[in-house]
Parts: C-alpha cells; sequence; structure tokens
C-alpha cells in the first residue's frame, strides 16, 4: 500500500479534512488537518478515522497507524 493511495482514499471518506501522509508498505504516519476533527475528544478523532482504516487494518494492508490531528489555523502556524 502507498502513502498517496490512504490520503486519496481518506480524503474521499472525509472530504473536509486535509490528510498528509508518511510512510509506505504497512506502517503510515497521518498529519490530520480539520477545525471538525480537532474539536472532538482524543478518542473520538481516532475513531472516526479507523472506522475507514478498519478493512485494510483487519486484512493486513496496514499494520501501524501513528495520527496527529491539527486545526487548520495550528497546521498553518507550523509552516
Amino acid at each position: 500500500m502507498q502513502a498517496l493511495e490512504v490520503k486519496s482514499f481518506l480524503e474521499t471518506k472525509l472530504p473536509d479534512v486535509q490528510v498528509e501522509v508518511d510512510g509506505e508498505g504497512c506502517n503510515f504516519q497521518l498529519n490530520l488537518i480539520s477545525d471538525e476533527l480537532a474539536g472532538l475528544s482524543p478518542v473520538k478523532r481516532q475513531q472516526q478515522i479507523y472506522a475507514h482504516l478498519n478493512p485494510w487494518i483487519a486484512d493486513g494492508s496496514i499494520h501501524a497507524v501513528s495520527m496527529k490531528f491539527f486545526s487548520r489555523a495550528d497546521w498553518a502556524a507550523r509552516s
């Protein structure tokens, strides 16, 4: 699995979320930029993402995922 595939998939499922993906194979690091997600608890944020990734996790296409969440303002301040 490629990072671009994960990015495209998540951005299709979550159109209000900007997704930056590093990694390849079965290990990925996600930066998720969204004011909507930033307002949720950490557990709720992860649940929203895992809900879409679970089929790939279940079949072994994805083994490990780390996630960082940013509001749009926080992401812009990093750049």
